[in-house]
């Protein structure tokens, strides 16, 4: 009597596990990065992105509820028309569950419109601009590791602090630099601080001086930097080579990466304050990681790029739990989860879709004081996850009750 009641026990056990690895569609579990591997955004993202997407599914097993576990890649060439016409042919011909990275901020609203569409995730690592998780936020949509608030916060609280009250942008002409821009500029006159003026620049741009000038004749403190990847390195290094820094003037990157101070080197990047959610030497567990990552890459990874790792780590985790890959399910999961991992030690997905987590407040090394490659920073701050992003009440994203 006892075998048979084991018995039945086992068939029973074996029955429920049947049943939620059927939960898998298509029988396999597939994420969809889209990213930059061509352009200005390249090497913040692009292929060392891809690269933590693998290690994740790799760290996870490479299967979830008995089903494999596939990632597809394409190359945005930060065009949302691009893009969109991927996502589409992926959710619609290769049964992807969730589109994750999307870079750049016009891509992945592009692709969010998309995903909302159909029904599928769009888990958004790599783009910054704020409206993602706020006027533009949908109920298939997540934004990870960083935004341009976040940036504001931190790089902008410790400049005002420091002296620098009267501001001039040289902002990227599209949603992500404009978005930068306000959220700084908020920032500053909420503090009593002036913003002198902006100049727009088109993407991609090589040449920087005549916006330099402009910002260097209206008498500014500081010149904020409201763009990222390629523009930001050329801008700085311009500044650096027209001396501006010892004329008293401080420019000020509001978005950059590790990626962009190897660019730039020390020399011309020293001093800056930046405000990210992940550095590599932080503590033994990133150490660990990092030095993985950079067996594959033979380069430290970005915020963006460690993001990528956490993200995709969380997704599957939530899959797992909901026993599922159907959309609301996991969504369901990634919220009622902890973000926990080498990257996130200590992080929540919110109803509007934005990831909050501590981040750090750094501040670039001078030459004679790195000791080795890729030591860069040092830690000045820790900005507590509450205050790194935009208060949930003061969201403009439709998801949140008011």
């Amino acid at each position: 009597m006892k075998l048979t009641q084991l018995s039945l026990a086992a068939a029973m056990l074996t029955a429920v596990m049947a049943g939620a690895t059927a939960q898998v569609s298509n029988d396999a579990v597939k994420i969809g990065v889209i990213t930059d591997l061509s352009g200005l955004y390249s090497d913040l993202s692009g292929q060392g992105s891809i690269a933590a997407a693998r290690m994740a599914i790799e760290d996870f097993g490479k299967t979830v509820l008995g089903k494999p576990i596939e990632l597809l890649t394409a190359d945005s060439h930060n065009k949302a028309d691009v893009a969109a016409s991927r996502a589409r042919e992926w959710i619609d011909q290769q049964h992807v569950d969730v589109l994750m990275d999307l870079v750049p901020t016009n891509a992945a609203l592009a692709v969010m419109d998309i995903a909302a569409q159909k029904n599928k995730l769009a888990i958004v690592v790599g783009s910054a601009s704020s409206v993602i998780s706020n006027e533009k936020c949908t109920a298939t949509s997540v934004h990870w590791m960083y935004d341009t608030y976040s940036s504001s916060v931190g790089t902008g609280k410790a400049l005002l602090k420091r002296g620098g009250d009267s501001w001039y942008f040289l902002t990227a002409d599209y949603a992500f630099g404009k978005s930068l821009e306000k959220d700084v500029s908020d920032v500053v006159t909420a503090a009593g601080g002036k913003v002198l003026g902006a100049a727009r620049h088109p993407l991609n741009s090589n040449d920087f001086s005549s916006f330099l000038m402009q910002a260097q004749a209206s008498k500014a403190k500081v010149i904020g930097l409201a763009n990222a990847g390629g523009d930001a390195v050329n801008a700085v290094k311009q500044a650096g080579e027209f001396g501006i820094a010892t004329k008293g003037v401080v420019v000020a990157p509001l978005l950059m990466f590790i990626s962009d101070v190897h660019a730039i080197g020390l020399k011309y990047a020293q001093d800056m304050y930046l405000t990210e959610g992940f550095y590599w030497d932080y503590n033994d567990g990133t150490r660990a990681w990092s030095r993985r990552f950079f067996a594959i890459q033979k380069k430290m990874p970005t915020m963006a790029q460690a993001g990528m790792y956490s993200a995709v780590t969380h997704y599957l985790k939530a899959v797992k739990a909901a026993g599922t890959d159907d959309t609301a399910a996991v969504m369901t999961k990634m919220r009622e989860l902890p973000v926990n991992d080498v990257i996130i030690p200590k992080g929540t997905l919110r109803a509007d879709g934005r990831m909050v987590h501590d981040m750090l407040l750094l501040q670039v090394k001078k030459p004679a004081e790195s000791k080795s490659p890729w030591d860069y920073y040092r830690v000045v701050d820790v900005i507590p996850a509450n205050e790194a992003f935009r208060p949930l009440a003061q969201s403009g994203c439709a998801l949140v009750k008011k």
